[in-house]
């Protein structure tokens, strides 16, 4: 198999990053009434449970890191999941998701739809963590399944979007989402980043796709 191959120029590498800390810093300042509204209806639901999910996830070269969200699952959701392995909607790879998940609370469907959820994730971005674009950052379990081939997308920084967001998604097999990912890294340059940044935003809003 022949190694992809990456685009390592200085100039997009340092652009890339300094559009990440602006766009970071940017969404937080703007998006902070939404990130108070999406609070309190998260405390009204569950005043016990947490407001924000944290989760180890596996970021470039295999550095693993704690991703932020919005908690969308009731709080005793990673030990339910394994009751539920034999229901995963992605029937190849790795990865687990359920269109009906009872794990999810009533808020929950609603910024998980929208993919509200993920707004923490700017933190892990102004961090350096993540990217505005980039393939998803995935779980630890996951990657110890991965091929050779699989680990290609853990060769560049993970991020909030990618071909997957504006392609379908949770319609997606896991096969064509490495190829998705794959081909971003070979292509990645700023005017597909921006390309992609904007049509996420018209795509995940309300996406039909999304659970």
């Amino acid at each position: 198999m022949t190694p992809i191959k990456l685009n390592e120029s200085k100039f997009y590498l340092v652009s890339k990053r300094m559009m990440d800390i602006i766009g970071s810093l940017l969404g937080i300042i703007v998006l902070i009434p939404i990130f108070i509204i999406i609070i309190l209806l998260i405390k009204i639901e569950d005043h016990r449970g947490a407001i924000f999910f944290k989760q180890i996830r596996v970021g470039r070269n295999g550095k693993e890191f704690t991703i932020y969200k919005f908690q969308s699952m009731v709080s005793n959701a990673e030990e339910l999941k394994m009751s539920l392995l034999d229901k995963n909607d992605i029937k190849d790879g790795p990865v687990f998701k359920m269109r009906q998940d009872p794990r999810v609370t009533k808020i929950g469907k609603f910024i998980r739809k929208t993919s509200l959820d993920e707004l923490p994730q700017i933190i892990n971005v102004l961090k350096g963590d993540m990217s505005l674009v980039g393939p998803r950052p995935p779980l630890p379990d996951e990657v110890a399944q991965y091929s050779h081939y699989e680990k290609q997308r853990l060769t560049v920084t993970p991020g909030l979007t990618c071909y997957w967001q504006v392609n379908g998604r949770s319609n997606i097999g896991f096969d064509e989402w490495v190829r998705l990912d794959l081909k971003y890294i070979q292509e990645r340059n700023l005017l597909i980043d921006l390309k992609l940044i904007f049509k996420t935003v018209f795509v995940l809003l309300g996406s039909k796709d999304a659970y």
